[in-house]
């Protein structure tokens, strides 16, 4: 079951980052074509070609400061698991509630 954010509980992206500083497992390329797989810039790729590159948990793809302003370098590109991640679904909240303690 996906958790959903209230209107009052909105918040924008831009200012999280949470979700692409989760984890270095969860950036894994699942449903892309190999098409789409070459769009992603080969430095922005882990090594072994399975997922994006992280240094620690964050994805190289993000830059600026966790939870004040953030953008992906890649965001027109982006693979699918980064695409269905929606703010205040599951996946959100989970890494909301591990990087700043709180999920809301």
């Amino acid at each position: 079951m996906t958790t959903v954010l209230s209107a009052s509980q909105n918040f924008d992206c831009q200012s999280c980052g949470a979700c692409c500083a989760y984890s270095a497992d969860w950036p894994r390329f699942s449903l892309e074509t190999e098409e789409e797989l070459d769009r992603i810039p080969a430095k922005f790729v882990a090594s072994d070609l399975g997922g994006m590159r992280c240094e620690t948990d964050r994805c190289t793809a993000l830059t600026g400061t966790l939870g004040k302003s953030v953008s992906c370098e890649i965001y027109a590109v982006r693979p699918i698991v980064c695409r269905i991640c929606m703010p205040g679904d599951d996946e959100c909240l989970m890494a909301r509630e591990r990087l700043f303690g709180t999920a809301a």
